[in-house]
């Protein structure tokens, strides 16, 4: 009967018209059922973004006998970070430039294609932005789709044709989407990114899913107050504030962690770090800077804000709270409570009533030099003296990169734990040089107003671990070492199954209750993705998409893992125990050797200007040339021995299809001052100085 069930809802799901008056609406039934195990319906398969199937074909008994079912090439992409969805037998999934694909979840054959053309939007226009996505949204028989030149699209799912498409932001603004976009009750949430590429105000807004028209919007920081305040909330939060922050944005923007209860009926959106990281500049005189770093609970008719906690007050860190906001009915000491689980950069697990945003429990789960634990009464973390570099340089853990980003956390509510994809680092922070009464952005060259090095001394031998944590407890319940940072998303089952992808390229299923490892299945090239499963015809699938991306593939150290652009060819894998598919292996790790030229006579004062036209490239390219493997080493580029080939993709943007957007506004002189530059660190370099730490000036750095 339950199946029955579950295929009536999937059905009405797809011809429901979307009466705003249907309460509920068909399509948050389907979505919000935690006991189906045919579809995945939405970024975190549920509303209670769990990542969590009750599916037990695979199990711990026979989940070693895993193997490849079909697979399906993508020659194309870069960097793959997306969730896919599958809907009545139909997988979707987004890829390099906001590519939508559907294909059948059975065997990957294709289905449709859709194109929203971030090229020609682009072009002639000095753009910056990251050419990935982290999902897409299934609502109602459409897939809605953002694109990071910041546009909301809405595409028939079963014909791949466009519906509507709106404008979510100014062209002329330095702003970009990342984020799946939430669907939900009618409407259609998302915000952006782009804190540290300029002033900016975030905020989020809901469109009509029917009609693309604006529902409402809410401002996550307040704007001037000579322009008077958008509503209460934001009167509000500009009594968090000093200084005139406005001229700095502040920030806040909400670029991932959207989730809708639709028992509660409330929508909670996490937000960011502020603009620019040091409050010194954009607040001088202190101050919480509502709403930066927070869970915020809004009506989801209306946007109204309901309440509020604060994960970082005052950030200064780049503590974003853009991580998952995790639904889960726990006991806790003999009572039942409704509670969000988040895991946010700052290092603390948080248990939050949400009904009421009362704190109720938060400890550390790694090494947190900031504060020292979380008072329980105000619910405000205690800082360590000297943790603003208020003194001085501070050694701080966690970093930038967050004890926790976006890779997904999943929850188990069988064995009651959390799974996160971990990071141990430590980063030094220091506005020393800076002069911080006059450090202004400016669009598209933004900055954060603070320098960064990695000092040597890290708070573990090893730079992340996958973490079974128990938020009853909060504390860790089991957790494995791993060598390679920047591991991918977590999925755990009712087969008493997690199962993660690494940056190494391995994909690993784990005991859900022990930690040991049961599976392991070398995919050739690192994994960014989270995986999915689904069941048709009595078959379950584990399916995830391959391919090394995300911010951190565009540093130096990614280039360690050897995932050089365009040497390995991403894909779309799925793996069943009947699987008996043939997948070819790919090519060994590769380190591009720097291009000797002899020929090519530097001016050392060319380069040296080339170093600061350089500084915006090197989130792509690497901090001082050293590629991570999101973009071409141009140390070993023969193209920028040609000075008319170099124009034509610096400033023309040729190759703006392949993630390198003109900057029409660079110079001849730069241009020639980039290109000795680029021939000096060829030069002076070698494969054997991959590590960053052979490069590491103080500098300048984003997050995300």
């Amino acid at each position: 009967m339950k199946k029955t069930v579950s295929a009536l809802i999937g059905l009405l799901l797809l011809v429901s018209c979307g009466n705003e008056n249907q309460t509920p609406h068909y399509a948050d039934v389907a979505i919000a059922d935690e006991e189906q195990t045919s579809d995945w319906l939405a970024y975190g398969r549920t509303h209670n973004e769990r990542r969590y199937s009750p599916a037990t074909d695979i199990n711990t008994e026979n989940v070693a006998d895993l193997k490849v079912d079909w697979f399906m090439e993508l020659p194309d992409d870069v960097g793959l970070v997306s969730t896919p969805l599958v809907v009545n037998g139909v997988m979707y999934f987004t890829g390099t430039m906001n590519i939508i694909r559907a294909v059948d979840a059975t065997n990957g054959a294709l289905i449709w294609e859709y194109d929203p053309k971030v090229v020609d939007e682009i072009k002639g226009k000095r753009k910056i932005g990251w050419i990935h996505s982290r999902g897409i949204s299934f609502y109602e028989g459409r897939i809605f789709a953002a694109t990071w030149d910041g546009r909301l699209i809405a595409i028939d799912a079963s014909t791949g044709a466009e519906i509507w498409s709106v404008r979510t932001y100014d062209m002329e603004r330095s702003l970009y989407i990342t984020g799946a976009p939430k669907a939900f009750k009618g409407k259609v949430l998302i915000g952006n990114g782009g804190t540290e590429n300029g002033p900016t105000r975030g905020w989020v807004t809901a469109y009509d899913a029917d009609t693309g028209e604006e529902a409402w919007k809410f401002y996550i920081v307040p704007g001037n107050p000579a322009d008077g305040f958008e509503n209460a909330a934001m009167e509000m939060a500009a009594e968090t504030w000093t200084g005139e922050w406005w001229k700095h944005g502040g920030g806040g923007n909400a670029w991932n962690g959207f989730t809708y209860d639709s028992e509660l009926d409330m929508l909670y959106i996490g937000t960011g770090n502020g603009s620019p990281w040091n409050r010194k500049i954009r607040s001088p005189g202190g101050g919480d800077n509502l709403f930066l770093s927070s869970i915020v609970a809004l009506n989801p008719d209306t946007g109204e804000y309901i309440w509020h906690y604060q994960t970082a007050p005052g950030d200064t860190w780049d503590y974003t709270s853009n991580m998952d906001i995790i639904l889960a009915d726990l006991k806790i000491e003999g009572e039942e409570r409704k509670a969000i689980l988040h895991a946010p950069k700052n290092g603390f697990f948080y248990v939050i009533d949400r009904k009421t945003g009362k704190l109720i429990s938060a400890e550390p789960y790694v090494e947190t030099t900031w504060a020292s634990h979380i008072d329980m009464e105000t619910g405000r973390p205690v800082e360590v003296e000297g943790s603003r570099y208020e003194d001085g340089p501070a050694d701080i853990t966690p970093s930038p990169w967050g004890a926790h980003n976006w890779q997904a956390m999943s929850y188990n509510p069988q064995t009651g734990l959390a799974y996160i994809p971990t990071h141990h680092l430590s980063t030094n922070f220091s506005d020393e040089g800076i002069n911080l009464e006059k450090w202004q952005a400016r669009e598209f060259i933004g900055g954060t107003g603070v320098r960064l090095e990695f000092p040597e001394e890290q708070p573990r031998e090893y730079t992340a671990s996958l973490q079974a944590w128990d938020p009853v407890k909060q504390e860790v319940a089991w957790y494995l070492p791993q060598d390679s940072f920047w591991n991918a998303g977590t999925l755990t089952t009712a087969g008493n199954l997690v199962f993660q992808g690494r940056s190494d390229g391995n994909f690993l299923a784990y005991e859900a209750s022990t930690g040991e490892i049961l599976w392991e299945f070398d995919a050739g090239l690192g994994i960014s993705a989270p995986p999915i499963t689904y069941t048709i015809n009595g078959r379950q699938y584990i399916s995830l998409l391959v391919g090394f991306g995300g911010g951190f593939a565009g540093y130096s150290p990614a280039a360690e893992l050897g995932w050089s652009y365009g040497v390995h060819t991403r894909r779309l894998i799925s793996f069943s125990l009947e699987g008996s598919a043939e997948i070819a292996a790919l090519p060994p790790p590769f380190f591009p050797e720097p291009l000797n030229e002899p020929n090519f006579t530097i001016n050392d004062e060319m380069a040296a200007r080339g170093a600061i036209v350089y500084g915006g490239c090197g989130g792509c390219h690497g901090p001082g040339l050293i590629a991570g493997g999101m973009a071409p080493d141009l140390r070993a580029s023969g193209l920028v021995l040609n000075k008319e080939a170099f124009s034509s993709v610096v400033r023309d943007g040729i190759l703006a299809g392949r993630g390198m957007p003109g900057q029409p506004e660079i110079t001849d002189r730069e241009l020639e001052d980039l290109r000795h530059y680029v021939r000096q660190r060829a030069m002076e370099t070698s494969t054997s100085d991959r590590a960053l730490s052979t490069n590491n000036p103080r500098k300048e750095v984003g997050s995300h």
